[in-house]
Formats: C-alpha cells, structure tokens, sequence
C-alpha cells in the first residue's frame, strides 16, 4: 500500500519556494529513488516518525552520528543541561579540553586537536595544515571519496556529487582543481606513479580509510599501510579521513582496526552526538603549525560550542565505558541484516553485492566485485531506486543513493531484523525481479 505522505509532499512544496530543491543538502533529496521525501517530526531509537504519521526504522542515522539511536537520554540531558548556561560563549570552557581528552583516548595519534564544525572544515583545514606544514601545492585524493566541499576536494568525488550525476561542481575554478590529483581506490600502482612524477610536489595523501561515500568499500590488504609508505618515502603526509569511520569501525575508528598510524586524522559525525561538530588533528609538530602557534590561519566562531561538546562527551564516554558489548554485537547486527538481505536477493534472483565493514554496509545492485568508485558505478541505480522505494513503503528508510552507506545503531535488535528482511522479502518479489 502506497504511503500517505499529503502533509510531507505539501512541506516539500512550501520548502522548494524558499530553499533550492527543496533541501539544506543534497543527499536529502529524492531524485535518485524517486518519490516524495518524508518530513520527520521526531525520532527515537532506531525510528523515525513523520508528519504525517508514518513510522520507519531508520538506516541512515543522521548519515552515521545516531551510533547510540535516536534521542538518547544521556545526550539529550546532557544537551539540555548545557543549553541552560547559554548555547554559545566565543570564549573557552573546559569541555572542550574534556572531549578533546576522551578523543585522545579513543585515538591516540592525535597527539593535539581542534575542533570544527563539520567535516567538510575539517578536511579542508587538515589540508591546508599539510600544504603549509610541507610547503607543497600537490594533494592526492581518490575517485568516490568525499571529504566535504571544499573547492579542491570537488574532484572526482562521492556521496551526493556522484549521486545526481554531477563530475565535479560548477564555481570551482581550474586553477584550484588543479592541484588535485584523483587516483583510483585500492590501487598503490597509481600512487606510486603520481608520486615518480611529483617526487617533490606532493603535499599530502587524504583518504576514507573505508569508503562511505561511494558505498561502502573496504581497503585491500596492505592498502592503507601502502599508503603511509609512499607518502612518506617522499615526505609527504598521510590525512586518513575518519568523518564517518571514527568511533564506528571500533572505538578507535578504522586505524585501530587496520592497525595504521596517520599523520593527520579528521573527524566528525559521531564525535558530536549527533551536534554540528568535527576536528582535525594528529602529530604535534603538524599542529603546532596552526595559529596562534604557527603561520597556518584557521578559525570559527561556533568551534568547540558547548551544546556539540557536551553531546559528544555523554557518547564517548558511553561508547568507553561499554566498548567491548556495543562493537561486537553492533557487528552482529548489522551482518544479520546484510546477509540475511543478500541471501533473500539470491533467493530471488536478483543481482547483488554486498559490502560490510563494522556497522556499515552497503547493497551494491551490481555482479561485480566492489572494491572501487568504477565497479560500484557498474550498479543498477533504477533497481536500487525501486528497492528504495518499496522498502520505504514497507517502514524501511535506507540511504536514498545507491552511492551512500547504511548505518546500524545499538538500538538495532532482533525485531528491527525481522522487520527489514520481511520487507526485503517484499520488496525483492515485487519491485525487483518484476520490472516495469
């Protein structure tokens, strides 16, 4: 039965005359997978609830930061009790210093941070440190990657730019794009190469460690140790973006679990609690380029707010304190539900590869093996569309981009796996393998 959406679709309208498409970003938007966006109104737990009533069990997370569910009591408490000092100071506090501590913990090549807040100016303020660190132009980047939209890292990137179809981004000019060398991931034969042929330009390698934003890809072994080599043999830096893998591979993101020490780090997403909050950091003798220290500028009004810090301690210090229960069985889950969907797809002859790491993954409509942006773009976007839909129709929201990972939170149980696979049951025989 077709979903009743009247209040969301007539929100949708009034949004589109005043924002462009309708949407503060991008990945929100529908027209990949067609149909209308929901509107939500609330959410708790593992659920979403729009205004029109309509309830879903959420696959997305806010896009990775709700790893604890929705609405959790001692981040909302938390926030609550911070709002009640004032929202925002432009003056130091000491929670910035006692996250930055707890980041530490979890991640011990960070040796110094600063906090941002987003990704997006993480990325972008970790590379400029790595250009003014090395006093180099040159940057390294991999096709699907995305490390937020910062002119220079508009190459050949994922998440939304890959989603609508768009090959970079119009407003980016030449001569900054310039400076940007887009390799294929999994590939140390094509680093090597742009190194022989810039042994001295080359300011910084940058990476997802996993890929999130082209789907969910993992590292080939060797990959990302690889990486450091090169870029050090040729005194360069090693930036591994952790946005969406800190804190959710493990508790000390994918270089705890792939056993890799960077130079730089970039984090966001979870670091927050779901708040607008991220940072960069890493050696010390690198940070301590940034000002007031160093000749390297960076900063931001609303950094280290105190709402985002006191959201990101109460989930740190809830993700410390229960490490070795909530990574095992948040694994669990979530091969629960990739598997148990990838068997229901062979079941049905429908085509599918099925990539997971930790607590994402990702259903690639495609027969090839997936190990980089250009055999995930060999995926059926049409199939998965209707895919998306029907299980949306059935109280499944899954990212609406073949492009995009999917997140499970420890609020993911036993019923939220039956409930998935029953609709991908559903879904398989209907708007699958019976195509329009």
């Amino acid at each position: 039965m077709p979903l009743s959406l009247a209040r969301s679709r007539q929100l949708q309208q009034r949004a589109e005359s005043l924002l462009p498409g309708g949407v503060d970003s991008p990945v929100r938007a529908f027209r990949s997978v067609g149909g209308d966006p929901p509107f939500i109104a609330r959410a708790e737990g593992a659920y979403l609830y729009d205004e029109d009533g309509n309830r879903y069990l959420d696959m997305f997370g806010s896009w990775g930061p709700m790893i604890l569910g929705h609405a959790f009591p001692p981040v909302v408490e938390a926030i609550r009790e911070a709002a009640g000092h004032s929202s925002s100071f432009g003056a130091s506090t000491a929670a910035e210093a006692d996250l930055a501590a707890l980041v530490q913990q979890c991640f011990p090549s960070l040796e110094k941070l600063r906090f941002v807040n987003s990704g997006t100016e993480a990325c972008m303020t970790a590379i400029r440190l790595a250009r003014g660190f090395t006093g180099r132009s040159f940057v390294v980047k991999f096709e699907g990657c995305y490390h937020g939209h910062s002119d220079a890292m508009l190459v050949k990137a994922g998440s939304g730019v890959a989603t609508l179809g768009i090959p970079g981004s119009a407003g980016v000019p030449a001569e900054t794009a310039m400076h940007t060398i887009a390799l294929p991931f999994n590939n140390l034969e094509a680093v090597r190469a742009a190194f022989d042929a810039r042994p001295k330009e080359i300011a910084c390698i940058i990476v997802e460690p996993v890929v999130g934003n082209a789907g969910t890809i993992a590292p080939l072994p060797g990959y990302l140790k690889g990486l450091r080599d090169i870029a050090h043999r040729h005194g360069a830096l090693l930036i591994l973006d952790e946005v969406m893998t800190g804190f959710r591979l493990s508790l000390g993101g994918a270089q705890q679990r792939y056993e890799i020490t960077p130079d730089l780090t970039t984090l966001g997403k979870i670091i927050g609690g779901g708040l607008p909050c991220a940072a960069f950091g890493g050696r010390h003798d690198i940070m301590n380029f940034l000002a007031p220290l160093g000749p390297v500028y960076q900063a931001g009004t609303l950094s280290g707010n105190p709402l985002a810090m006191a959201a990101g301690i109460a989930t740190l210090e809830h993700l410390i304190a229960n490490e070795q229960t909530i990574y095992p069985q948040l694994e669990k889950t979530t091969a629960q539900i990739a598997s148990g969907v990838a068997a229901i797809a062979r079941e049905a002859g429908v085509t599918l590869t099925t990539n997971q790491v930790g607590s994402m993954f990702t259903w690639f409509f495609t027969g090839s093996e997936v190990t980089d942006f250009a055999s995930a773009a060999t995926s059926d976007t049409q199939a998965f569309g209707r895919f998306h839909r029907a299980m949306l129709e059935a109280g499944v929201w899954l990212p609406p981009s073949q492009y995009e990972a999917a997140f499970v939170s420890t609020k993911h149980g036993p019923e939220e796996v039956a409930l998935i696979l029953e609709a991908a049951s559903a879904a398989f025989r209907r708007n699958i393998s019976q195509r329009p």
